[in-house]
């Protein structure tokens, strides 16, 4: 047992991604954060410290409770990891997807730069719902 590990490491060992390479691109994408800080995958992790894992429209948090570099069962996640998620982030998880659809004109071609970026805008105001 260490008393320090690398992040994206730990996140691997206690489930948070199912590959430590997916946990990497998470943390290089701005996706985790250790006490508000953005974390970089090699950041090393203590006992103590409260993670925050953007993934999707779910911000997970989790307490270090012991540090781990190998990956555990999910039964004994909770003796390395405390998860302090609230229950309104954890509803997200099971809120209906609302789909809708942009339509084009037939033979209209591909959106323009600027088509794409109102389509984007649109979509990332009504996840935000």
């Amino acid at each position: 047992m260490t008393d320090v590990v690398r992040i994206d490491k730990f996140l691997w060992a206690i489930r948070a991604f199912k590959t430590r390479t997916e946990a990497a691109d998470a943390c290089k994408g701005g996706k985790v954060k250790v006490a508000g800080v953005n974390a970089k995958p090699s950041r090393d992790v203590k006992e103590g410290e409260v993670i925050t894992v953007r993934k999707g429209a779910v911000t997970y948090t989790y307490q270090v409770l012991r540090p781990t570099e190998s990956r555990v069962g999910a039964k004994l996640v909770p003796e390395f990891a405390l998860d302090l998620t609230p229950d309104s982030e954890k509803e997200k998880l099971h809120a209906p997807v609302e789909t809708f659809f942009v339509t084009r004109d037939r033979g209209a071609g591909r959106p323009t730069k600027k088509e794409r970026r109102e389509i984007e805008e649109l979509w990332d105001n009504f996840r935000d719902l």
